[in-house]
Parts: structure tokens; sequence; C-alpha cells
């Protein structure tokens, strides 16, 4: 799409009132082939790849509130694919190849930058961990780089290596084609992409049923009618127990609420991501120049999308120590997003028990990195009623088989150490 300076010019004086939407928003039709519950990243994501992967185009994305309002955008941002275990190697690499041409296929800009990502070894034992992770991920054909001491001095010269540091840097690893990119333009260009290709984005749809019989969904109850399906795809993150309960189904995931947070903006003085699974807690520069944020998520259960008081200090009290610099910065903003934690810390893309009825959930930190590769997937599950090999270790039904896929890199948390 594209406009002349004029045009741009006459719609900025005239407060936008002629220009024309990104999508359509659309009544819902009385049935459609695919329904995907939940309009964020994955959703749209799924919705994109049905159409252009797969040619099916008579689907309709239904999202309880806005495009972008959810989980999308309460994140960090952060994109890499520095697991361990061969299984997320697989897929988080094949998210982060998406992610390398998104901007040319979506003709969109998501603006992804690969600033790096670097996590910080404090002990010898971290030193060790990072090289066994680095050789893992090298096999993997993904890329990998030790850092000592005086490498992350010289590409961090703002943490704090100082002899009376309280958490002392040793060294770390860096995956230099991490980095971040910008949720909201993530959802947009989905959202416009799939719009594109005929699929029905319809916000203000409320899921409030599912209407089965037998072993089969017959359609979905919505504060916008029924709505008759061929299949079901659910990518609801944080309620996705909610939404599969309607269908009677119970999932092995939990919900948790996971605090992020902004700084005023100052100049620039970090051009990578750190982070440090010691301390719980990860940094970034915004392209605005705001410090980003985020540690660990809060320990109780919980739908809201916020937190409480003693995580945030913690996580502030862990950015600080590593940037002692950033002590006196107004904190401008938080927010909290809904994690669905698995019970091995990977996610499940996954058919379930009914024959027409498909989850993708789980994602605990990894969410927003993984929505190319978890559309992609999920997509091609639905569509072939079968999972594609880089999915297909993520079953439902792999805890009840001894099959738990317990990755040590998914996420800066104590219980998945």
């Amino acid at each position: 799409m594209k406009y002349s300076f004029f045009s741009l010019s006459r719609n900025a004086v005239n407060y936008h009132r002629d220009w024309p939407l990104a999508w359509r928003s659309p009544a819902p039709k009385p049935h459609y082939d695919v329904v995907i519950i939940g309009g964020g990243g994955h959703g749209l994501a799924t919705a994109y790849y049905l159409a252009k992967e797969h040619g099916i185009t008579n689907v309709a994305v239904l999202e309880k509130g806005w495009i972008g309002g959810g989980n999308t955008g309460r994140n960090t941002t952060i994109v890499r694919s520095n697991y361990y275990l061969t299984e997320n190697a697989r897929f988080y690499e094949h998210s982060l190849k998406l992610w390398e041409g998104l901007s040319q296929d979506l003709n969109f800009n998501v603006m992804f930058t690969q600033r790096g990502v670097l996590n910080l070894a404090h002990t010898l034992a971290d030193l060790e961990n990072q090289a066994r992770r680095g050789n893992a991920m090298r096999l993997n054909g993904i890329d990998a780089l030790a850092l000592n001491r005086q490498e992350v001095a010289s590409m961090v010269p703002a943490l704090d290596l100082s002899p009376t540091a309280r958490y002392p840097i040793l060294g770390g690893l860096l995956q230099p084609r991490g980095g971040t990119a910008r949720h909201d333009a993530v959802a947009w260009g989905y959202a416009r992409g799939a719009d594109a290709r005929g699929v029905d984005i319809i916000q203000d749809c409320e899921v409030t049923g599912i209407r089965r019989d037998g072993n089969r969904v017959l359609g979905v109850e919505t504060s916008q009618g029924f709505i008759g399906v061929g299949k079901v795809g659910v990518a609801v993150a944080g309620h996705s127990s909610v939404v599969a309960g309607m269908a009677g189904l119970r999932l092995p995931i939990e919900s948790h609420v996971l605090q992020a947070m902004v700084t005023e903006p100052v100049k620039p003085m970090l051009d990578t991501v750190v982070t440090s699974d010691a301390v719980f807690c990860y940094v970034s520069q915004s392209d605005r120049g705001e410090l980003v944020i985020g540690g660990d998520i809060d320990g109780y259960n919980s739908y809201a999308q916020r937190g409480n008081l003693p995580v945030l200090e913690h996580v502030v009290g862990a950015a600080v120590a590593l940037f002692p610099a950033i002590s006196r910065l107004r904190m401008m903003r938080l927010w909290g997003g809904i994690m669905d934690m698995s019970m091995d810390g990977s996610p499940i893309i996954a058919k379930t028990a009914l024959d027409n009825f498909y989850v993708n959930c789980g994602w605990c930190y990894g969410g927003f990195k993984a929505t190319p590769g978890s559309g992609w997937c999920f997509a091609h599950t639905i569509a072939q009623d079968r999972p594609h090999e880089i999915n297909a270790p993520f079953t439902l039904d792999r805890y009840t088989l001894g099959r738990a896929i317990d990755e040590r890199g998914a996420g800066p948390v104590p219980w998945m150490h």
C-alpha cells in the first residue's frame, strides 16, 4: 500500500478520517472451514499460513477484544533460538528463520532488529552450562559465541564489571542473530496479510461456549451469535484452559502473570539484549530510548494483566545491580501478560482427543519469539490433520507417555534449572 507525500500530508491534517482500514471488519458468516479462537500473534499467524501455505481461506479469527490488545502487546519483544534440547532448537530456529524474512513476506515492517541476545555467566557453573548449551546450539546449526569477561565488558560497557559487583560477571553466551521486534507491528502485519488472502478477522467477538456432538465440535457460541465450524484451533495463551474447558477438555497448564516495565527514555546505551538466569532479569533498549525490563513470573495463578510489588522490586533491584547507571531513571509504566505455563517449559501444538479440535498453548516465556514458527506449524497441523515433523514432539499426551521436553534454556526461571 503506497501513499504519496501529499496523501500523507492531507490525512495528517484531517486526523486520518479518510485513511483506509488495514483490514476488513466483517460480520461473521454462519459457517467456516476453520475458526481460530484468539486474535493475537499466534492466531493471526496461523490464519495467514493456512491461507498462504495450504490454500484454506474460508477462515475466521475470533478476537474478544481488539487486535494487539492481549498478550501480543504485553511482552518484552525478545526473539532468540538459543535452546539446548534438539526439539526446541529445531522449532525456534525455524521460527527465527521466518522472522528474518517476515517483513518482506508480509510487505510490512515488523521492525525486527538482530541486535543479539547475550546471556551472562556469573559463576564457573554458569560458564560450564553455557559451554554445553553453546555446543548443542552449534551442533543444531544455530549461531553461538562464548564471550570472556573482557569481551562482555567491551560489548556492554554499562554493565557493572567491577571487583565489588553484586553479581560478578565472568563471561557470557551470545546469539548474534537474536534480537527484538515491534510486537504491535507483528500483529498488524499478520492481520493485514491474512485479510488480504480472504481471512475474516472478527473483533469484539468473545467465544462463550463450544457446541459438541459426541467427539466432534459443531461450532462455537459467541457474543455475535453461533458460528458453525469444520475445524477449531485455539490460540489464546493464558486463557487456553478456559476455552478448552468449554469443549470438555482439561489442559496440563497453569496461568501466571509475568510483569514487564519500561523506564523513561535515555540516549542509546544498550544495543543488545542482556539476560541473566542467575538474577532472573533481562534488559534491552527500545527504539524510543526506553529501557525494557522483565523478570520472573509472579508465583500464583492469575488471569489478571497486572502483577504485585514484590516481583517488581526484585526485577528492578536486579536490573540496577547489573546496570548501576539506571538507578535514577523513573519508571514510566508497567504491565502484565498472562503466561500459560506447561509442565516442562515447552509448548503444546497438537491435535486433541476431539476429532476437529486443536490447541496451541503452554508457551511459558517463549510465546512472542515463537509467533511465526507457531503459526506455521499450527496451520500445518490443522490443515493436514497431523503435526509437521518440527512440532511432532510437542504433543498433548507426551506427559502421560514420559516424553516431557524439559528445556533448561526455556527462560530465566529457577524452577526450570
